[in-house]
C-alpha cells in the first residue's frame, strides 16, 4: 500500500534514528506524540515497519557489515619542483573521500558486501560531497550523524615532487561527536549484522559502548587500531570484559594493545597473540608490511607472505585488507584463505593512486591470487 507524505517523512526519520522515542520523532516531524503513534500503526499495517518497536524490514541479506569510525576528506598537494620552504610553490592538488571506516565500507561495497557506515560529518559542503561520493560507491550512509557544531574532518598532505611527505595536517575532531549517546540512537543498525568494524578513531568511551551494543545485538566485532596511540584505547574495554572477536594490528599496534613492545619475529608475535586469546579475543591478525602477516586463533597460527606489487601509494592498503578479509569470511572461507584475499586486495591497492582502488573487485582479487600462485 502506498504511503502518505507524512508517513514517508516519519519512516525516513525512523531509518535515520531507529531507536528515537515517539517524543523525539514528534518534535522532528513538527507533530504530536499521539499523531506519531497513529502514523506508526499505519506503517505497521502497510508493512513498512515490522512492529511498534520501530523494527525495519531487512534491506540487506546475510553478511551485512556495519563500519563505525572516521570519515573525512583527503586533500593531497604535491609540488612540481623541489619544494622551497617559507614561500608558495607551484604544484597540483587532488581531493578524495577518506577515513579508515569510510574506506573499509567502500571497499566492502566494491566487493559486493552490503555495508553501512556509522560516522560523523558536518552540515557543510564537504560533508555533503563526502556523503554523495560514499553513497555513490554503494555504501549505506543513512546512519551517518550530521553534526551542526562540527566541521567535516580533513586530512591534508603536502608532498614534494618525488612524492615524499613534507607535512600533513589531520583535522579529525568531528569523530568526537560519535558519543555513546549517538551510538545508542543508532544501535538498531547493528541488528542482523554479521560483523561490526570498530576503528580506533572512536573515543575510548564510545568504543566500549559499541562493544556492549554489538554484544547485545549478537554481532561479531573486529577492532582496527588505526595507530599506536589509538590502539591503546581498547585496553580499558578488554579489562572490563568487553572483548572484540578479532583485532587487526600491525606490530607496533600489537604492542600498544598489550602495553609493551613486541619484537617483529614470529615467536614473539605468537606469544603476544596468545596473551590476547587469553583475554577472549578469538582472532589476531598481525600485519607485518613487506614481511606479510601472522594470523592466530586459539587453535592454530598461520604465517602468510605479502604478494608482490609495484608500489605507487600505500594509503588505504590496510583498509582494503580488512574489507577483503571480511568479504571472504562472509562467503564462507576459512580465516587463512580470507587473509590471503586480504593480501591480494592490499597489493591491488598499493598499485593504485587511490586510497580505495577503483579496480578492486572479487575477480581482480582472484586473478591476483592466481598470478601469485603461478609465479610462486
Amino acid at each position: 500500500m502506498p504511503l502518505t507524505d507524512t508517513e514517508s517523512a516519519l519512516l525516513a526519520l525512523i531509518r535515520e534514528t531507529p531507536l528515537a522515542t515517539p517524543e523525539e520523532l514528534a518534535r522532528r516531524l513538527g507533530s504530536t506524540r499521539a499523531s506519531v503513534n497513529v502514523h506508526v500503526s499505519n506503517l505497521v499495517r502497510k508493512g513498512a515497519l515490522l512492529g511498534r518497536g520501530y523494527v525495519l524490514p531487512a534491506e540487506s541479506g546475510p553478511g551485512r557489515v556495519v563500519v563505525v569510525g572516521g570519515a573525512n576528506v583527503d586533500v593531497k598537494a604535491r609540488t612540481i619542483q623541489t619544494a622551497v620552504p617559507g614561500t608558495s610553490n607551484p604544484g597540483v592538488t587532488a581531493q578524495a573521500p577518506g577515513g579508515v571506516a569510510r574506506n573499509v565500507a567502500e571497499n566492502l561495497a566494491r566487493l559486493g558486501v552490503p555495508a553501512s557506515l556509522v560516522s560523523v560529518v558536518g552540515r557543510d559542503a564537504l560533508g555533503d560531497w563526502l556523503l554523495r561520493e560514499t553513497e555513490a560507491a554503494g555504501v549505506d550512509v543513512r546512519p551517518v550523524l550530521r553534526a551542526p557544531e562540527v566541521s567535516t574532518g580533513t586530512y591534508t598532505a603536502v608532498l614534494d615532487a618525488s612524492g615524499e611527505l613534507l607535512v600533513a595536517v589531520a583535522a579529525m575532531a568531528a569523530v568526537e561527536a560519535l558519543t555513546p549517546a549517538a551510538l545508542q540512537e543508532r544501535r538498531g543498525v547493528l541488528r542482523g549484522a554479521a560483523w561490526v568494524v570498530a576503528d580506533g578513531n572512536l573515543p575510548e568511551a564510545s568504543l566500549a559502548h559499541l562493544l556492549s551494543l554489538a554484544a547485545e545485538a549478537g554481532a561479531a566485532v573486529v577492532f582496527e587500531p588505526v595507530s599506536v596511540p589509538k590502539a591503546a584505547r581498547l585496553r580499558s574495554a578488554l579489562a572490563a570484559g568487553l572483548v572484540p572477536q578479532a583485532v587487526t594490528p600491525n606490530v607496533p599496534e600489537l604492542g600498544a594493545l598489550l602495553g609493551r613492545a613486541v619484537p617483529d619475529e614470529p615467536r614473539a608475535l605468537r606469544a603476544a597473540a596468545a596473551e590476547l586469546h587469553a583475554q577472549g579475543v578469538r582472532l589476531v591478525w598481525v600485519r607485518r608490511g613487506a614481511a606479510g602477516s601472522l594470523l592466530s586463533t586459539p587453535e592454530e597460527v598461520t604465517e602468510l607472505a605479502a604478494l608482490p606489487a609495484e608500489v605507487r601509494d600505500v594509503t588505504g592498503a590496510g583498509d582494503a585488507m580488512l574489507a577483503a578479509f571480511l568479504a571472504a569470511l562472509a562467503a564462507g572461507l576459512s580465516p587463512a584463505d580470507a587473509a590471503r584475499r586480504g593480501h591480494a586486495a592490499a597489493a591491488l591497492t598499493v598499485e593504485s593512486d587511490h586510497a580505495v582502488s577503483p579496480t578492486l573487485t572479487p575477480a581482480a582479487i582472484q586473478a591476483r591470487l592466481a598470478g601469485a600462485a603461478t609465479t610462486g
